[in-house]
């Protein structure tokens, strides 16, 4: 007998084979499990406390799963696809957490059976296939400008806050009813479904071709203020930023249609980059060397106050002597603003960011804003551009009680703003409530008895992974599960009658058309995408190698060693320091 041979080190540890592909299942179903009571309107709400002492409390699946610190790494891929579903289409992340989940727990049956990865993976491409091919043939065409549409679609993502659970915690009606209704609050206030779609409307900028680009992330700002009442937030036709003028007593507060000059230059005399030492061999050569920083100042000023602005803006330092020669002149300036911030201005009032003074031409002036105003809200002064012609930047100033009433607000506000967004990028609608993916299920069932050899088994366990959704809003609604799922399957089974899901209130078996509850196209397709594809990644792995060590630079550990110098070659692999 040959003795064996040791090829890894002692410290590593490796699994492998079934055992492996058992374990991702367990902790994929184990992440699922977290996050499956917050899907729907009747979802449960999941309280993070973070090592700070912060609170989080929330429904939405990425803002919760982003906050767990996890050990295992297909727990940490599950996240990802979270992530990923957030950034791509912005909601839906609980769905996909809980598809994947479930497509992993049907698989595990036919692991059991030793039926070979590759041959799941391939029915589950297949299935995921099919099932865009039912969402093309289900999918509804809006008119993307229709805003009853986009106002019934954005409304169950506000639903879901916890202030409105509590609101219509014992109210029995419908959600088309209670977007009248609960979300009103009174006659005068502005419901907040339409401040996410106002909101996407205002920075949506035409490409042509019929293309439109909406970036909600660079144009769109949320600002929360503590105070006041939830119905007094609004979607300001402009820019709001944390910032007072320079000088409060000789620059004004408020000016209307302002010519508004924006900067990405300091204007203050410019200091030697590193130490600089001037020899003054005259008393006078000290008056003259003050001077020329008066007149370098001076000129720059000259040169914007060239071009008769109200409101100078900068991102960089702003001298008390720059401040003294605007103020002079009757202009209002900010300093070190953010850089997303000045763009947003720039996109809001129509103005260029110029990076020298000497370079300002007329049409950089922007021109576009109503109002320039500066107001004291609680302690802090905020700055106000707004009333402008056509904004492509826009602000929207939440109020609320609290600061995690806000952060809630906020995050909901988010996904309704995306599903907009979604909406004007393709207009087409899917029933909600479960009925598309109990149609789904329908239509697999039926194909599987064409498909051939053993990948049949694991196609038909994809279709019945689909109904986890419907299965887990009617668990959440507290309704019988068996009973209500039964019913649905019977009403799906011949595939025709697409429209019927389960009312998410309720818990009743309604037609979607009727109770007017759907569901994006894109964030449907890409929840189906991600959680399959997600799903087969993890079946494949079947080796995991624990207790690597990261290799150490020769030398390292040892005395002191000669200065290294950089050559060129090397230039290109220094770390960069982060901004």
């Amino acid at each position: 007998m040959h003795a064996p041979a040791l090829v890894m080190q002692d410290s590593m540890k490796r699994e492998q084979g079934g055992k492996v592909q058992r374990a991702n299942i367990q902790a994929a179903k184990a992440v699922a499990d977290i996050i499956r009571t917050t899907l729907g309107p009747r979802s449960m709400l999941k309280m993070l406390l973070d090592a700070a002492g912060g609170i989080v409390v929330t429904n939405d699946g990425n803002a919760i799963l982003r906050e767990l610190d996890l050990a295992h790494p297909a727990a940490k891929s599950m996240i990802e696809l979270s992530r990923t579903q957030d950034e791509e289409v912005g909601d839906g992340t609980t769905s996909v957490i809980v598809l994947a989940g479930e497509m992993l727990h049907v698989a595990e049956a036919f692991i059991d059976k030793k039926y070979h990865p590759t041959v799941i993976c391939r029915a589950y491409a297949k299935a995921l296939e099919d099932a865009v091919a039912v969402l093309d043939k289900i999918a509804m065409t809006i008119d993307a400008e229709d805003r009853k549409f986009q106002l019934l679609l954005t409304f169950p993502y506000l639903f879901t806050t916890p202030l409105c659970n509590n609101v219509g915690a014992g109210e029995e009606l419908h959600r088309h009813k209670i977007y009248q209704s609960i979300w009103g609050f009174n006659c005068n206030g502005p419901l907040l479904k339409d401040l996410a779609i106002d909101a996407t409307r205002m920075v949506g900028v035409e490409l042509g071709q019929g293309l439109r680009e909406v970036d909600i992330k660079k144009y769109i700002k949320v600002e929360k203020i503590p105070g006041g009442q939830l119905e007094d937030s609004v979607v300001l036709k402009g820019v709001m930023m944390n910032k007072d003028i320079v000088a409060p007593g000789k620059m004004r507060r408020k000016i209307v249609n302002p010519r508004i000059i924006l900067l990405d230059s300091p204007l203050e005399y410019k200091k030697g980059e590193n130490q600089t030492n001037a020899e003054l061999l005259r008393e006078e050569d000290w008056t003259v060397l003050l001077k020329m920083e008066e007149e370098y100042i001076e000129n720059m000023c000259a040169q914007i106050l060239k071009f008769k602005p109200d409101v100078v803006i900068t991102e960089k330092g702003l001298s008390d002597l720059a401040c003294h020669y605007l103020s002079k002149a009757g202009v209002s300036a900010i300093r070190r603003l953010r850089k997303t911030d000045n763009n947003r201005i720039a996109k809001a009032c129509g103005a260029v960011i110029v990076n020298r003074p000497d370079e300002l031409q007329e049409s950089d002036v922007g021109t576009g804003a109503g109002l320039f105003e500066v107001k004291k809200i609680g302690d802090e002064f905020f700055t106000f551009i707004v009333d402008c012609k056509d904004p492509k930047a826009c602000t929207i100033l939440l109020r609320g009680a609290s600061k995690d009433l806000l952060n809630e607000v906020e995050r909901n506000l988010q996904d309704a703003m995306s599903v907009a967004r979604n909406i004007i990028k393709c207009p087409k609608l899917v029933p909600g409530g479960g009925a598309t993916e109990l149609t789904v299920s329908a239509m697999l069932k039926q194909k599987s008895s064409s498909v051939e050899g053993i990948e049949k088994w694991p196609y038909e366990a994809a279709a019945i992974a689909f109904e986890a959704i419907p299965r887990t809003l009617a668990q959440n609604c507290g309704v019988n599960v068996i009973r209500t799922m039964t019913a649905l399957q019977g009403k799906h089974a011949n595939g025709e009658n697409a429209w019927t899901g389960i009312d998410g209130n309720t818990g009743e078996i309604a037609d979607m058309k009727e109770r007017k509850i759907w569901d994006s196209y894109a964030v449907k397709a890409q929840a189906f995408k991600t959680a399959i594809e997600a799903a087969c990644l993890l079946l494949r792995i079947d080796d995991i190698v624990s207790g690597i060590k990261k290799k150490q630079a020769p030398g390292a550990g040892q005395g002191p060693s000669k200065p290294k110098i950089d050559e060129e070659g090397d230039a290109d692999n220094d770390q960069l320091i982060p901004e």
